[in-house]
């Protein structure tokens, strides 16, 4: 490789870079939290001269950088996906840089390390033992079999060298959490490029098959048809909304596919394109159902306050004459005007999305229902990388489990003869959470200790 090549390939490597990438990337994160999304120039005009206090002058300005530099779609922009193919670079290139020495590592050949490193380890044991070489070995290996710890061994100087490991592959889980990383950003740059984002107003029983890009505003056909049966607004006592929901309809060719109740966090999702609840809207207008209850032939209304409807096929004249406040601000009750189409006429009070049944004076029945006419607000999306950036997270859950819970550890236990003394010499290792494996290490060598005609030294 030449030095230019050299350089670029550590530079790809640098922990630096790196950090440098992170860094930016998280204040280009706060700037598009902060920054309006996807509005137009009088927007950010406006949200730089009320925001910040600036003249028009200065504002008009941060608008034009604004849109120069993407920071309208920051995260569709073409330097913050080029800041995350470079993270995903520099991601490679270190984990290309470093695996091969991690990977030594899980492939050792430990039974070749040199016997003065074992003798001179940290955490070390000494015993004695009137058995043979063999029979020492075979009883220590006995012994750590119960505790979950497989031996091999290797005659090696005149003794015999047994050894013992767990999770060598532990040291891989790292590189799990950076193949998770790059699997997330794979997703997030597949969302980003081919995905979907809009917003729709569905008003009560209508339908649409259309939704609006955010920003521009371009219609995106959904390939099938949405309708609203109907939306319901709950409120706090100061009138405040508590709970919104939208009862969803996804028809195709006029037939009826999937019917759902959406809330807030709790939305629909059909052909990849996911429904949320966002916002409503009022219209000032109200929703009388009327049935007859002796038929249950049903009909449905839409009037203001003040305007008469009639209900031709049963010869019905009915409107709301006043609206009630209640304790609630923005709740009201309904002041329901009946004629029955003879010169008649009786007012009857209706609490809010409540039914009530009126018997006319012919022996006749009719239920009524009313409600406030709303359109559901929704936020319309289409990820396709969605699936990819969850199986990203899920492995970088794996990987971070082993890398900070799951250990390697090393023991190995050197058998020698001399002068009729059999001496058993245990050393281990691990990379990390030394303190845990010193008591586990304490543990297996009181086992050890506790075979017949073996004593510490």
């Amino acid at each position: 490789m030449n030095p230019q090549k050299n350089n670029i390939w550590m530079f790809l490597a640098s922990v630096k870079l790196a950090l440098s990438i992170l860094f930016l990337l998280a204040a280009a994160s706060i700037i598009g939290t902060i920054l309006p999304q996807g509005e137009a120039a009088g927007v950010y005009r406006d949200f730089y001269t009320t925001s910040f206090g600036l003249s028009g002058s200065s504002a008009d300005i941060l608008t034009k950088i604004t849109f120069q530099l993407d920071l309208d779609a920051m995260y569709q922009s073409w330097w913050f996906r080029g800041l995350l193919l470079l993270l995903s670079l520099n991601l490679i290139v270190c984990s290309i840089e470093r695996l091969p020495d991690v990977w030594r590592l899980v492939v050792l050949d430990n039974l070749a390390t040199p016997l003065d490193r074992i003798t001179n380890m940290r955490t070390r044991r000494q015993y004695t033992t009137n058995l043979g070489v063999k029979e020492s070995c075979e009883a220590v290996s006995a012994k750590l079999q119960t505790r979950g710890w497989q031996t091999s061994r290797r005659d090696r100087d005149g003794g015999t060298l047994l050894f013992a490991q767990k999770a060598p592959w532990s040291r891989l889980g790292v590189y799990v959490v950076h193949i998770s990383i790059l699997t997330i950003f794979t997703g997030a740059l597949i969302g980003s490029i081919w995905g979907q984002k809009g917003a729709v107003n569905i008003p009560e029983t209508l339908t649409t098959d259309k939704i609006y890009q955010f920003g521009p505003g371009t219609p995106i056909d959904l390939g099938f048809t949405v309708k609203c049966n109907w939306f319901h607004l709950t409120k706090y006592p100061n009138g405040a909304p508590k709970k919104y929901e939208s009862e969803l309809v996804i028809l195709e060719n006029d037939e009826e596919i999937l019917t759902k109740t959406i809330a807030v966090n709790d939305p629909l999702t059909y052909k990849g394109w996911t429904f949320y609840q966002s916002s409503y809207q009022s219209h000032q207008k109200f929703i009388i159902s009327v049935a007859n209850s002796d038929t249950q032939v049903e009909e449905r209304f839409l009037a203001p306050p003040k305007q008469a409807v009639r209900w031709q096929q049963e010869n019905l004249l009915f409107g709301i004459q006043e609206l009630i406040p209640t304790a609630i601000p923005g709740n009201y009750k309904y002041k329901l005007l009946l004629s029955d189409g003879k010169g008649g006429q009786k007012i009857h009070i209706l609490p809010d999305n409540e039914q009530l049944t009126i018997n006319q004076e012919d022996g006749s029945s009719y239920t009524f229902h009313v409600k406030e006419f709303y359109s559901t607000g929704l936020q319309v999306a289409k990820d396709p990388g969605v699936w990819i950036v969850y199986l990203g997270c899920g492995l970088m859950l794996i990987g971070l489990w082993v890398a900070f819970f799951v250990f390697h550890k090393r023991l190995w236990i050197l058998v020698s003869r001399e002068q009729d003394t059999t001496h058993i010499f245990l050393g281990g290792t691990t990379n990390k959470n030394k303190a845990g494996f010193e008591t586990e290490f304490n543990t297996l060598s009181d086992s050890v200790a506790d075979i017949n005609q073996i004593e510490a030294q």
